[in-house]
């Protein structure tokens, strides 16, 4: 995998149970359980969560982007949408293809909804379900980048390129930013996810959404 700042979009990935093939290698495949680490942070940042619960909002489980990647809380698997077709595991993900993203340590999904962030009042994302289950407010559109003048845009997710993760629910970006973080002043003294920066649904397509 790449490890430039500005260029990593999928920091591990976890091979689905069977052997490796050469799409296994470049790109990200269903059942695979990968980390995603955060663009404008300057790449040293990945989407985490634990069996934390939220203080405000929706009170579910947090997710916060976080400076640690050797953290296996940080680890997300590849699932298909919610009520749509399995997908078999080492198939590789299009783009524009509905998933849901599973956090492998507790089996909650990466959800959003329209309740307000707890810092930037944007939408709230936050862990939901049991055991894999939830609801459509668990589905991502993987977003690639856009090809150039004289080439088509990407077929599939390709681990070494940046991605973006849309909501079908609420049409909002998966983001966070390094400016939006938690501090004593808004977590209070002791607060267990100082220096973590918030996730959130954003509803503006740009440099806060790539991953």
């Amino acid at each position: 995998m790449k490890t430039t700042p500005f260029r990593v979009a999928t920091a591990i990935i976890l091979s689905a149970i069977g052997s490796a093939s050469a799409d296994d290698e470049k790109y990200v495949t269903c059942g695979s359980a990968i980390k995603l680490t955060h663009v404008e942070s300057g790449g040293k940042f990945f989407l985490h969560s634990d069996e934390r619960q939220l203080q405000s909002g929706s009170g579910q489980q947090l997710v916060t982007s976080v400076q640690d990647n050797r953290s296996p809380k940080g680890l997300w698997q590849i699932r298909e949408g919610y009520g749509e077709k399995l997908c078999e595991a080492g198939t590789p993900v299009k783009c524009g293809q509905v998933i849901r993203l599973m956090h492998a340590e507790t089996q909650v999904n990466l959800h959003t909804h329209g309740i307000k962030s707890p810092i930037s009042n944007q939408h709230e994302v936050s862990g939901f379900g049991q055991g894999g289950d939830g609801d459509g407010g668990d589905d991502w559109k993987v977003v690639c980048p856009a090809g150039g003048y004289f080439s088509a845009g990407e077929e599939y997710w390709n681990r070494d390129k940046t991605v973006q993760f849309r909501s079908v629910a609420t049409n909002r970006w998966l983001g966070s930013s390094s400016t939006v973080k938690f501090t004593e002043q808004n977590c209070g003294r002791g607060c267990p996810i100082l220096n973590n920066l918030e996730v959130f649904g954003r509803n503006t397509n740009d440099s806060y959404s790539h991953w």
